[in-house]
């Protein structure tokens, strides 16, 4: 079995490339569902997520799922579910990587056309982070990178200081980092401030499919940011992405809720769904939610008995 890293993740096999460098640019904010977004829909949603593509930094992706590549069965497996998923891009703790003779991840996806987000799961210090993430550039040839720093192995939960401290350090030495961080508004304005190219708060403690527990940190963490805000961790269903979409959020990564589900690729066509559904959700524009029941049909012509 592929060991589980914190949260890894990847994508897709039969379409074009993979993401767009080079200051690509892109219109419209749909998902990978094609097609401009009507005038005037999407009044009251920032900027960044009027773009039909995920743009992240110099990147742009048409799929808005980010897929982990930790806790899957197999190879092969890991493959069919990436695949299913439609995703453009897949991270891989740096731990992980080796090289090796026989078919490894790497090889997979290259074939696949996915790129490779590196990440730092498993430091606990921005010292470790920051050395973790040098290392990865070196290797990978890549300057984005996702940024994990927990405060213990308990919980697994990120430490935001020392989060903080490592994206200032790597931003300053040319990385566009990717922040894995917990649901607090304040602490991601903060990571925002010292030059975050994404933030990527938790819906619930990584591994234990609870959901988002708090969509109201989740839409405030929305309504602030200036760069996109992708869901990590925590979800459990594909449910749990849509709403993720729903709240504003601009992309949704997952892992294990793939890997680990009784048929992954099946699960992962219906996160790749689920993402979608939850984004058009959003640009659709919701009623407004009432207390009473306001009917539908007209009252007019009724007989007057």
């Amino acid at each position: 079995m592929i060991s589980n890293e914190e949260q890894d993740h990847a994508s897709t096999s039969a379409r074009p490339a993979s993401g767009t460098s080079d200051g690509a640019t892109a219109t419209g904010h749909t998902g990978s569902t094609g097609g401009a977004v009507a005038e005037g829909v999407t009044a009251g949603v920032r900027p960044e997520a009027n773009d039909e593509r995920l743009v992240i930094a110099d990147r742009a992706y048409t799929s808005r799922l980010i897929m982990g590549t930790g806790g899957a069965s197999s190879l092969h497996a890991l493959e069919q579910a990436l695949i299913a998923s439609g995703t453009e891009l897949t991270t891989v703790a740096m731990r992980r990587y080796a090289a090796s003779s026989g078919p490894n991840l790497f090889d997979i996806l290259q074939r696949d056309h996915i790129d490779v987000l590196p990440n730092t799961a498993g430091c606990f210090t921005a010292r470790e982070a920051v050395l973790t993430a040098q290392l990865a550039r070196d290797a990978l040839e890549t300057d984005l990178v996702k940024l994990e720093v927990i405060a213990d192995d308990r919980t697994l939960m990120p430490d935001g200081l020392e989060l903080v401290d490592a994206t200032e350090q790597l931003v300053a030495d040319g990385f566009h980092v990717m922040v894995y961080t917990n649901d607090d508004p304040i602490l991601a304005r903060h990571l925002g401030q010292v030059g975050a190219a994404a933030i990527m708060p938790l819906g619930a403690p990584i591994g234990t499919g609870l959901g988002i527990l708090n969509p109201h940190n989740i839409e405030a963490i929305v309504a602030e940011a200036t760069v996109p805000v992708i869901l990590d961790a925590g979800v459990g269903t594909a449910s749990d992405a849509a709403l993720a979409m729903e709240l504003g959020c601009d992309g949704v990564l997952l892992a294990s809720a793939v890997t680990r589900a009784e048929h992954p690729a099946v699960m992962a066509r219906a996160f790749r769904h689920a993402v979608e559904a939850g984004r058009l959700a959003r640009l659709g524009g919701r009623i407004p939610q009432r207390p009473d029941a306001l009917a539908s049909s007209p009252v007019e012509g009724r007989p007057d008995l």
